[in-house]
């Protein structure tokens, strides 16, 4: 295992004896805190009570899996193994449980452990009542819970109950981008170039700020695209995927569709067509409409396969797939994402110039010139959506692509 120097430094602390009750990884984005917590973590598991129990959880499983489970598994070889299905697994011969941390319900999980020692990846995604609950199954002599996180608002729990807390044994490691010697200096800098904003703070520099001012605040005129020039640019490089998001209305709001399409490479990702409508007459109206949208999407994109809805209104959405089954297309429920994950998405194509609205579509052109962040919640970054601004367009189009995340992002 090659570690930088202030992997290095980290590692000195378990070495020496240096760590605390709560050891917490933070910093930004690809600095190299996961790996070698994941290597603390599992070398001071090593050397603990075999017959004691511990506990690996994130946000989710899947998310779980894909940033800590896989990668150990890959370092560590038969010493580790593990079930998604089952919950758990062994680490150097302790038995290891794999929960996940995404609701309320989570925390009821979690009760009546005695644990030795927890790994949390992505704290701040947890809820506080889950971690709380956390702390207390933490219970054996010695008891260590080593987490990460990337830096978030100021009044986050993690940060005010925690780490700004003096009175407690917590120890904060933190990390850089720099920190992470072995990145190429292009990828570096691409990656720089994709945050803007409140999130190049927190994911490039590694502070905690607010969020203040427009959600989207890199959207400009460079990223919206006349007709002829789309054409000549699908033409070069054609779309390999295309989706419809919806976003039903009610309530003073408006029912939104949005088409969107992806070339070649998950490269670009392009809004093609939309549709909005705050009338919203009755739901006849509404299917109808979604047919209609569907069929002349379909008939000018043929790679469209799939539209997302949103999961609120199962009996609209199984009109839907009545209603164009027919032409090919099928109709899912939406992953919905937390918001503040398909804002971060749209910001980093934004910024690094991948994301393309028709001219036409003004809709969502003017939902993305006026999103502002709700200055009246302190304590977390949350989207006006008070009316005074068209939250269902950006609801619709984030519905359409926020399940390509991974292809989009190359990991």
């Amino acid at each position: 295992m090659t570690f930088s120097p202030k992997q290095e430094e980290a590692m000195l602390l378990l070495k020496n004896g240096e760590l605390r009750r709560l050891n917490i990884f933070e910093g930004s984005v690809r600095s190299g805190k996961t790996y070698v917590s994941m290597i603390m973590w599992a070398f001071w598991t090593a050397q603990s009570p075999k017959e004691k129990a511990y506990l690996m959880c994130g946000k989710t499983l899947t998310t779980l899996k894909r940033n800590v489970l896989e990668p150990l598994k890959a370092l560590l070889g038969d010493s580790f193994d593990y079930s998604v299905s089952k919950k758990e697994g062994t680490l150097f011969g302790r038995k290891i449980y794999l929960e996940g941390a995404a609701n309320a319900e989570a925390e009821s999980k979690i009760r009546g452990m005695t644990l030795m020692g927890a790994y949390c990846d992505e704290l701040t995604l947890f809820g506080e009542d889950y971690f709380v609950m956390l702390l207390s199954r933490l219970s054996e002599y010695g008891a260590k819970l080593f987490a990460t996180t990337n830096p978030d608002n100021p009044s986050h729990w993690v940060k005010r109950r925690y780490l700004d807390n003096k009175n407690i044994d917590l120890l904060s490691i933190k990390f850089s981008l720099e920190d992470n010697v072995f990145l190429p200096a292009e990828y570096v800098k691409s990656l720089k170039n994709e945050f803007r904003g409140v999130f190049y703070d927190r994911y490039i520099l590694g502070k905690w700020v607010a969020a203040e001012g427009r959600v989207y605040e890199s959207f400009s005129l460079d990223n919206i695209i006349a007709r002829a020039e789309l054409k000549e640019r699908l033409s070069e490089n054609k779309l390999i995927t295309a989706a419809i998001g919806v976003d039903y209305g009610g309530n003073g709001s408006a029912s939104a569709f949005v088409l969107i399409g992806i070339d070649a490479g998950f490269r670009n990702l392009y809004v093609l067509s939309e549709y909005y409508d705050k009338r919203n007459r009755s739901a006849e109206n509404l299917i109808k409409n979604f047919e209609a949208f569907t069929l002349d999407s379909k008939s000018k994109i043929p790679p469209l396969q799939t539209a997302y809805c949103d999961s609120a209104e199962q009996l609209l959405i199984k009109s839907f797939r009545q209603a164009v089954g027919k032409y090919g297309v099928e109709v899912k429920n939406a992953l919905k994402k937390p918001i503040n994950t398909r804002i971060n998405m749209l910001n980093r194509l934004i910024a690094a110039k991948r994301f393309y609205v028709a001219e036409d579509c003004v809709h969502v052109i003017e939902a993305l010139q006026n999103a502002v962040w709700d200055e009246r919640q302190l304590h977390k970054d949350v989207r006006l959506d008070n009316g005074t601004s068209n939250i269902d367009s950006l609801d619709a189009l984030e519905y359409a692509f926020e399940r390509y995340e991974n292809r989009l992002f190359g990991f």
